[in-house]
């Protein structure tokens, strides 16, 4: 039996176009970027978020060979960019850079949010975690949480905290602390944690829970005093500040941490994610994005995309639960 040296052409053509058609996401991943990418940010313009995406997106761009913007899409505590991503074609052109609360708790606040994190988008990368500061007005007489506790058990119903947002970390902490320890605690909710810091260092609230990037400059006036780090582990810009679990505070509930993921739509192709996620993890580790977290206080974590999905998994029934005690709900 003889074989035929060559396929002929018009043989060969239809040979790869079948191909294509039993292996669709390779035929859409071959190449993969062949033209700009679009980073979906699902806060404003200007922020720490829009911050981060657009430093990440520079270097990744170079990374990728590719030019990737970043599109602001703010709004109902995030969830409508989050939506806008989910809706968008599974090709990687479209990518989401969010936080954690977007993803974890308004999906649980919202009574109608037309989408499901974990069936809806792939996870790419857990790119940083900004550990949580509580922190006291300066006439508050306690030294640490356990004095803070016992301060605000003697003033019941006097003491109150301040939030980013109703749902926020920070309330949700605040409303489990106060109906947990029976402090009858007073919850004051702010449009954003710039406000609810200014008016922690004015007295007008009693303690607040906060970014240590935002509280720096108030820490080393005085004006705040900082009790506990809602983190596994002591930071390096506050080296004598306790984590709450060495507080005392061991709870799961004291532990979460806000964070900054990479999202894609599902069915995004895997070598697509690959290629993502690869790029995503080296250039959290440079230099440019190490000095960016370092400035807000944050940290690096460049994770797989499994680790963030356990990540994620593992967060979700904690948060879940305090978003039950504390009642919140957003229309």
């Amino acid at each position: 039996m003889t074989f035929a040296p060559f396929i002929r052409p018009r043989y060969l053509t239809a040979l790869l176009a079948a191909s294509a058609l039993c292996y669709p996401s390779l035929s859409r991943a071959e190449g993969y970027p062949s033209r700009t990418i679009t980073f979906v940010v699902p806060s404003v313009a200007g922020g720490a978020l829009d911050s981060l995406a657009r430093r990440l997106a520079e270097d990744m761009g170079k990374r990728l060979g590719q030019t990737i913007i970043v599109e602001d899409r703010p709004g109902a505590a995030g969830t409508l960019g989050v939506q806008y991503v989910v809706r968008a074609k599974p090709d990687g052109y479209t990518v989401l850079v969010a936080q954690s609360t977007a993803l974890l708790n308004a999906p649980l606040l919202y009574a109608k949010v037309p989408y499901d994190v974990r069936r809806d988008l792939s996870f790419v990368s857990q790119l940083s975690t900004g550990p949580y500061v509580l922190a006291v007005s300066k006439d508050v007489p306690a030294k640490n949480v356990q004095e803070f506790l016992a301060w605000a058990a003697q003033n019941k119903g006097k003491v109150s905290y301040g939030s980013y947002a109703v749902g926020s970390f920070a309330h949700l902490v605040g409303a489990y602390m106060s109906q947990t320890k029976g402090l009858d605690m007073t919850h004051i909710s702010y449009k954003g944690e710039a406000p609810m810091v200014q008016d922690l260092v004015g007295g007008q609230i009693t303690w607040g829970i906060a970014s240590i990037g935002t509280l720096s400059p108030h820490l080393a006036s005085g004006k705040v005093r900082a009790l506990a780090l809602f983190s596994d582990h002591r930071s390096k810009d506050l080296p004598n500040v306790p984590t709450m679990s060495e507080a005392g505070l061991t709870e799961p509930e004291y532990k979460p941490v806000g964070w900054v993921g990479m999202l894609a739509p599902a069915g995004t192709p895997a070598p697509v994610l690959a290629r993502l996620e690869k790029e995503a993890r080296a250039s959290v580790q440079s230099a440019t994005l190490r000095a960016h977290f370092q400035m807000f206080g944050s940290e690096p974590i460049g994770n797989s995309g499994a680790d963030f999905r356990r990540n994620f998994e593992a967060s979700l029934p904690v948060v879940e639960r305090m978003i039950k005690i504390s009642g919140a709900k957003v229309d």
